[in-house]
């Protein structure tokens, strides 16, 4: 049986006059795992991380455990310095978490020996399991697929959240059965799991979460029909969620809901007001709270 499977929301995180807003952090969790998704990641690309320090993503993770069962948690784990990231892994196993998401160190682009001997070394000091996170587009390499295999093999690894864009890996991984296979890519989730995949790490989910919940159970039982209209009554807003960058346009969403302000740190940008504008039309073409009618 999978160790992790089913809709985990890739959460953003809260801000309120450029500070981390940890009352709108729980109360968003507390909605969230309340969808009856399988569990929130913390602090990863979604979640602004790369904008936290150390302090507040652990902050930020309290929260979180505060309102949601360890289990259901997993934190973010990024960095290109391996001694930094062996550090914080010890600060958050200090917590009750379900597992740390990590991905390869970004830009110093190292060889594939490297990235073995990188994640070797952090699921060697690692107590909770540890999810490889491929995704060449922010890091700069690309993991290969014997790589992966590589990886794996190691006891502590358990999943990963795939967006490799190689779905020959994809699919060997899962035919494999080494790790859970995740995707992250919210476009692919219905393909993923179809191909015996176990789920998702999505930032899209944070909208409509039951539907993507039921989609799951909807492929599971074999009514491929209801998953696929299902799917594709998501699909538009998917694409919506990534037509500005990440996670832009989800905060927008939940602002509009009123769970967040619509607020980032610097660098990125709000959404702009058209995209803001075609948001609100598709939440009332949809609305969040609806129930199943395919």
């Amino acid at each position: 049986m999978a160790l992790f499977s089913g809709i985990w929301v890739a959460m953003v995180t809260p801000f309120d006059n450029n500070a981390v807003d940890l009352p709108a952090v729980k109360r968003l969790a507390k909605h969230l795992i309340a969808s009856g998704v399988s569990g929130l990641a913390v602090c990863g690309t979604t979640g602004e991380a790369a904008a936290l320090s150390k302090e507040e993503q652990l902050a930020v993770l309290d929260a979180v455990l505060s309102v949601v069962p360890g289990h259901q948690v997993v934190m973010g784990l990024a960095g290109n310095n391996l001694a930094g990231s062996l550090q914080m892994l010890q600060a958050i196993q200090q917590r009750d978490v379900a597992g740390v998401l990590v991905p390869a160190p970004y830009y110093i682009r190292p060889c594939q020996q490297g990235l073995v001997d990188y994640f070797t070394t952090l699921a060697d000091a690692a107590r909770v399991p540890v999810i490889l996170y491929n995704v060449p587009y922010r890091t700069g390499v690309a993991m290969e697929l014997e790589t992966l295999r590589q990886i794996a093999r190691h006891p502590q690894v358990k999943a990963i959240k795939d967006c490799g864009g190689n779905p020959n890996a994809t699919m060997a991984l899962i035919d494999d059965g080494e790790i859970d296979v995740l995707t992250g890519e919210d476009n692919l989730i219905l393909s993923t799991l179809c191909l015996g995949g176990s789920g998702a790490i999505s930032a899209a989910a944070h909208l409509y979460p039951e539907r993507f919940v039921q989609l799951v159970q909807q492929v599971a039982d074999g009514d491929l029909a209801a998953a696929r209209a299902n799917f594709y009554a998501l699909l538009p807003m998917i694409q919506q969620m990534f037509s500005f960058p990440n996670p832009a346009p989800v905060k927008a969403a939940l602002a509009l809901q009123g769970l967040i302000h619509n607020e980032l740190r610097s660098p990125m940008q709000p959404a702009p007001p058209a995209l803001r504008q075609q948001i609100a039309a598709q939440l009332a073409l949809l609305p969040v709270a609806a129930a199943m009618t395919v």
